[in-house]
């Protein structure tokens, strides 16, 4: 990474990032057509879904801070976890709920009306209810009918709107559900007062295509705020949440990482830097704490963030292939889309076998022992041959081992 006084100077040299961490010769996108995108606010299911992933477990401390963490962010709910599970914690739902978030805190409850007042008694001012309503999960999990489907949500509305709460009603593999039965699902939850339906692609099915066309339906046949909820099976979770929006939903649920069952749910920090930078939208989301956040949730999960993981991933902003770094260096914005510090990383050029003359020039002006733009060709055949043998870039030590041993 270039670390050293000269570097830094040839950086500030570079054009540097507008305050929304563009850059001044970024071209502006152009919005697509026909398009219902507007105020997005977050639910973020970190500590209930994203704790739902095979072999992650949150300990206490874990869930009070990545909660408080989230709330620094400037996610707009938190989803705090599930109360009627019990013991440990229906006691963290609680809470949470009692620890002066900005953001509202929602307990998560399966349609029955013993779990609901469990998660209402936790003091949370917000509820999600879930009820399956496609045909396959009505026959084979649950063996009722869809008349079953809709009075069971229509009393269970009714019961948690007694409170005053702000209900989210969940329609559980809405993606595989008649459309026009979605419809009435959503008719019937509003009748008793329900302020929200989740869309949730459970098992991660849609395209952006076909979530477009499923919002813009719901959107024509109700006045429920409209959320999506996806998973990431097909790789395509914030593309799918982003057609979402774009068809007139207003809520996304995001997970920190894109944690959550099975390939994960839609990561929050890939939403939010997607809307800013690809939809051109005003976000009011710290992302400076992205990269801080996504290390803290992983190192809780037992896991590493993937070198690649975008936005926050450690190769996100390295650059090795010489063209590149050369490109870099003059100007920023020729291989990066937002400036590092927008998300809490910093850049680093590293060099391999795909390193150039002006990187190995840079570097060494930087170790303060410069060299010729022909020494560095001359050097340049050792580098490559030592990052083959490695299978990996040099470190700056090695780097400088390498130089002292050769007569250039």
């Amino acid at each position: 990474m270039f670390s050293m006084d000269k570097l830094g100077q040839l950086h500030d040299m570079a054009p540097q990032p507008n305050q929304d961490g563009t850059y001044a010769s970024t071209p502006a996108l152009p919005l697509p057509l026909a398009s219902n995108l507007g105020a997005v606010r977050f639910d973020d299911t970190t500590l209930r879904d994203g704790e739902q992933t095979a072999h992650v477990v949150f300990s206490r401390e874990e869930k009070l801070t990545i909660a408080r963490m989230l709330d620094e962010v400037g996610v707009d709910q938190v989803e705090a976890g599930i109360p009627a599970m019990g013991g440990a914690e229906r006691d963290l739902v609680e809470e949470i709920a009692h620890m002066g978030l900005r953001a509202s805190v929602s307990g998560w409850s399966r349609a029955i009306p013993r779990d609901i007042r469990q998660t209402l008694d936790c003091g949370v001012d917000a509820i999600a209810i879930s009820l399956p309503t496609s045909d396959i999960h009505l026959q084979a999990k649950l063996g009722k009918s869809r008349t079953w489907v809709l009075a069971t949500i229509k009393r269970c509305v009714a019961l948690a709107k007694e409170t005053g709460v702000y209900v989210s009603v969940g329609a559980e593999d809405a993606s595989r559900t008649e459309l026009s039965f979605l419809c009435e699902y959503a008719k019937a939850a509003a009748s008793e007062g329900a302020n929200r339906l989740r869309f949730c692609d459970t098992v991660g099915i849609m395209d952006p295509f076909r979530m477009y066309s499923a919002i813009h339906s719901l959107r024509s046949e109700t006045d429920l705020e409209l959320e999506v909820h996806t998973h990431n099976d097909f790789g395509m979770a914030v593309a799918n949440t982003l057609a979402g929006l774009h068809a007139g939903a207003t809520w996304a649920n995001t997970t920190i990482g894109g944690l959550g069952e099975r390939a994960g749910n839609a990561p929050l920090e890939e939403l939010v830097m997607a809307l800013r930078h690809i939809e051109g939208m005003t976000m009011s989301q710290d992302t400076r704490r992205f990269t801080e956040i996504v290390g803290y949730v992983m190192a809780a999960s037992a896991r590493e963030v993937p070198s690649a993981k975008p936005i926050v991933g450690r190769t996100v902003f390295a650059h090795e292939a010489g063209i590149h770094a050369d490109g870099v260096i003059k100007n920023p914005a020729s291989y990066e889309a937002f400036a590092p510090s927008e998300v809490g990383a910093t850049r680093s050029i590293v060099v391999g076998k795909h390193s150039g003359r002006h990187t190995l020039t840079m570097k060494f002006d930087g170790f303060g022992s410069p060299i010729t733009p022909e020494e560095a060709g001359r050097l340049l055949p050792f580098v490559r041959n030592r990052a083959i043998e490695l299978k990996r870039s040099l470190s700056d030590e090695e780097l400088r081992v390498l130089r002292s041993g050769i007569t250039l």
